[in-house]
């Protein structure tokens, strides 16, 4: 793995403009659980059977028990080193940009861990899909700071907008809907911009944001992929390092 360390240590170096888009694997390493498989199961809901508008129009109050259960485990998660050395990078390079495809605020965390009492608005990710701490009116649209305590004895007890009163729900992309096209728009301007892309920990089985790295790709960028498995992504890759990302972008970005 040493000589693909120092090839992609060179590309980061020479890059001028750099994307990094992470998935789930980036904050599996803080314990953050992915809710596939049998282990995704709560209280023998899978999570499809509740991350979907429909299953909030029917049940509200149980969605949001879900949440409100996950949004406990995601809070006694800390961001890792990877997290901690993307949010590095954007704090002391320009032109730099993390995308994400995870819901869990620790990119957000880590900014704050590193920036102290400087800006930490270059480090702030795009998030494709949302937010797990950040509500939504599912009335007019508006959007406030979640809470870790939820009554879900009934529906009127649930979290309502300070704008008109309307039911929140979680700030996230459920099954069947569309990304936000404003967030997604800019995720491909910047990835077109870019001559470097970092992709670290994604499937990269989820579209549209699995074509982000695409269009870096296909604008003659180069790309670095940090993953324990081989993607679709593997073979556009200038170097390509299997093990975890912690490990890695710790020795990429030191402190």
């Amino acid at each position: 793995m040493n000589e693909t360390l120092e090839q992609a240590k060179a590309l980061l170096e020479n890059a001028r403009r750099i994307v990094a888009v992470t998935g789930a694997g980036i904050s599996a390493e803080s314990g953050v659980p992915t809710f596939r498989g049998p282990e995704g199961l709560w209280k023998s809901y899978r999570p499809e059977e509740l991350a979907t508008p429909e299953a909030f129009a029917r049940d509200p109050q149980t969605v949001w028990e879900w949440y409100a259960w996950r949004r406990g485990l995601i809070t006694a998660c800390s961001p890792n080193p990877a997290h901690l050395a993307l949010a590095r990078l954007a704090l002391n390079r320009p032109d730099v940009a993390i995308i994400t495809q995870n819901v869990d605020d620790l990119h957000t965390r880590a900014a704050r861990e590193q920036a102290g009492v400087v800006d930490i608005s270059p480090a702030l990710p795009i998030e494709l899909h949302g937010s797990i701490n950040r509500d939504r009116c599912s009335a007019c649209d508006s959007r406030q700071p979640g809470s870790l305590v939820i009554d879900t004895t009934s529906t009127d007890t649930l979290p309502q907008c300070d704008q008109c009163s309307g039911l929140m729900r979680p700030d996230v992309v459920w099954f069947g809907e569309a990304l936000d096209k404003a967030i997604l728009e800019r995720a491909f301007r910047l990835a077109r911009s870019a001559d470097l892309c970092l992709v670290v920990g994604t499937s990269a089985l989820v579209h549209p944001a699995a074509s982000v790295p695409l269009a870096t790709i296909g604008n003659r960028g180069k790309l670095i992929e940090i993953n324990l498995q081989e993607t679709s992504l593997t073979s556009y890759a200038s170097a390509q390092l299997k093990a975890p990302a912690g490990t890695v972008l710790s020795e990429l970005i030191p402190e």
